[in-house]
This record gives structure tokens, C-alpha cells and sequence, in this order.
């Protein structure tokens, strides 16, 4: 009987297992956002995502999964079942998660495999126009005559945000308070509002305010200045060395086979080369960053590398 049992099952399973010979997509794609609708990663998302949709034959539909620095999006796709069905989008608050927590039921490396890159999205200081300080070297000289009394703010204890102020205090030798957001849009708000007089945010978000001149941009923390606002430097040029790249892409459940990982691959990258995507992402402040799986898996592995060493530097752990 017990024989009998398993030869069923075992018939079973190969009645419904995927082969190699099944078309890929067979349902909607479920692409898991670890943020809440209408941010800028949210919106980003969603354009590729109706792109994807017409190339794929099937709906792609973002499923919001914020919570917990993104560690509940993230394990809700590891948990699903490796078929190309269900996507991450991959952003750089997963590569700080890896050393930021200390006992997370998953390991990022190797339970999300890489697919490819998306987009930039630079990271900028913002503050409120009725801030004295305008230049970075102002903002600098301001925090070292008065140490730990210039606050400034994330959208979020352990996102990117925050480790790119506890990088700044390393990199220039200053000690600011950090003042950590649930999210870039309450933080904005309280900028904008005066109750904290600066922040560091993500540009898609913030450009809005920035070029209605409701917030002052500092600069921008990537290596190069940003094509929307190229009179606006970077951090670097005044904190040589000093660079923070918001780099997003896709990643799936490991063990996903190779053909869908690399079919997913050339999708996203025909969408960074569509002039329409491009045109879109760049009036949102973004830039389309092809790779391959491989290359976007040694920015994951760079980028994890890189965030241990300043969350360890500043003695930061989860609470």
C-alpha cells in the first residue's frame, strides 16, 4: 500500500512539475516591493513593470511587502517557489540587512539570486531653503563647531539612508545626530516643515521639492553629478572618496533555473534600452543600469562587503 502511495505521488509530481519544454511565464508574475506604494522605488517599479508585462505575455503586478527594512519582502519571496513566478526588487538596504541584523532566517547572498540591475537612484541631502547652511563645507564646518547637535535624518534606521549618514560622520570626522524616518515621504514632511532642518533622501523622491524650491539640495552622494541637477555637487568633492550608490535590480529564489534568470535578463535589459523607459526614468532622477546576473551579483557581494565594514566601524546593530 505504503509502495503504492509513493509511486503515486511520485507521478503526481511529474505531472506537475515545470520542464524545460513549458512556456515561461504560465500565470502572473508576482514582483514583491519591500516598500509601501507611492515612493520612488514604488514608482520605478511599476514602470518596469507594465514593460515587462507586455514583453512577458502575462500581468506583473507589484505586491507591496514593506516591513522590517525590507526583511519581510525579502523573505516572503525566498519562500516561494523558484519558478520565475515571484521577483524581488533587489535594493541596497538587503546588502546592509546581511551584517546590520544578526540573526536573520535567511542569507541574502545566497538564498536571492541576482538577475540583473535596474536602476541608480541617487541618494541627496535635502534641507529646508531657511537653513543657513548651503554648501557642504558649511554643513561640515557647522557639525565639527558643534559636535552632535546638527541632526539629520533617514527614512529609516538601517536603509541606506541612514548607513549614508553614519559613512559621512566616518568619512569627514563629524559627529551628527541621526534622526531615522518611517519612509522618505514623512521625512520630507518634517523638513519641509521645520522640524528637522535636513535629511538624506532619495532623489526621485525629493527632485519634486528641489525644483520648486521647497528644499535645498546640499548634493548628491553618488560619484558623479546627477544630469537633472549638474550644478549641484557631489559629496565627494568635498569628502574625497566619498560615494553612495542607491543601485536597485531584480533578483528571484534561488534555485530558479537558468533559462528563466537569463529570459527575466534580457527583458530588463530591453527595457532600460527603450527610449520611453529611459525618457521616464530620467525625468524621475533615475538612470537604467544594465548588467548581467553575474555582474549584479558582484555589486550585491561589493556593496555587502562594503556595509559590514561601516556598520562595524560605527558599532551599529539592530534593536
Amino acid at each position: 500500500m505504503l509502495a503504492r502511495l509513493i509511486a503515486l505521488s511520485l507521478a503526481c509530481g511529474l505531472l506537475t512539475a515545470p520542464s524545460a519544454a513549458d512556456p515561461y511565464p504560465t500565470r502572473p508574475v508576482r514582483w514583491v516591493v519591500p516598500f509601501p506604494p507611492g515612493g520612488a522605488t514604488d514608482v520605478l517599479a511599476r514602470i518596469m513593470a507594465q514593460y515587462l508585462t507586455e514583453r512577458l505575455g502575462q500581468p506583473v503586478v507589484i505586491e507591496n511587502r514593506p516591513g522590517a527594512a525590507t526583511n519581510i519582502g525579502t523573505q516572503a519571496v525566498i519562500n516561494s517557489p523558484p519558478d520565475g513566478h515571484t521577483l524581488l526588487l533587489v535594493v541596497t538596504s538587503n546588502t546592509v540587512n546581511a551584517t546590520f541584523y544578526q540573526s536573520l532566517p535567511f542569507n541574502f547572498l545566497r538564498d536571492i539570486a541576482p538577475v540583473g540591475g535596474f536602476t541608480a537612484q541617487p541618494l541627496v541631502i535635502v534641507a529646508s531653503p531657511s537653513l543657513p547652511m548651503r554648501t557642504m563645507p558649511e554643513l561640515i564646518a557647522q557639525a565639527k563647531a558643534n559636535p552632535g547637535k546638527v541632526n539629520m535624518a533617514s527614512f529609516g534606521t538601517g536603509t541606506v539612508s541612514h548607513l549614508a549618514i553614519e559613512l559621512l560622520k566616518l568619512s569627514a570626522g563629524i559627529n551628527l545626530t541621526h534622526v531615522p524616518y518611517r519612509g522618505g515621504a514623512p521625512m520630507v514632511t518634517d523638513i519641509l516643515g521645520g522640524a528637522v532642518p535636513l535629511g538624506i533622501d532619495a532623489l526621485p523622491n525629493s527632485l519634486p521639492h528641489i525644483e520648486r524650491g521647497s528644499l535645498r539640495a546640499l548634493a548628491v552622494l553618488s560619484a558623479q553629478r546627477s544630469p537633472r541637477m549638474p550644478d549641484v555637487p557631489t559629496v565627494g568633492e568635498t569628502v574625497p572618496g566619498y560615494e553612495v550608490s542607491g543601485i536597485i535590480g531584480l533578483g528571484v529564489p534561488s534555485g530558479t533555473p537558468r533559462a528563466i534568470i537569463e529570459r527575466l535578463n534580457r527583458e530588463l535589459n530591453a527595457g532600460l534600452a527603450d527610449p520611453a523607459i529611459k525618457a521616464r526614468l530620467a525625468e524621475l532622477g533615475a538612470v537604467g543600469v544594465p548588467m548581467t546576473p553575474e555582474q549584479f551579483g558582484e555589486h550585491l557581494a561589493t556593496e555587502t562587503s562594503k556595509w559590514a565594514k561601516v556598520i562595524k566601524a560605527a558599532g551599529l546593530k539592530a534593536e
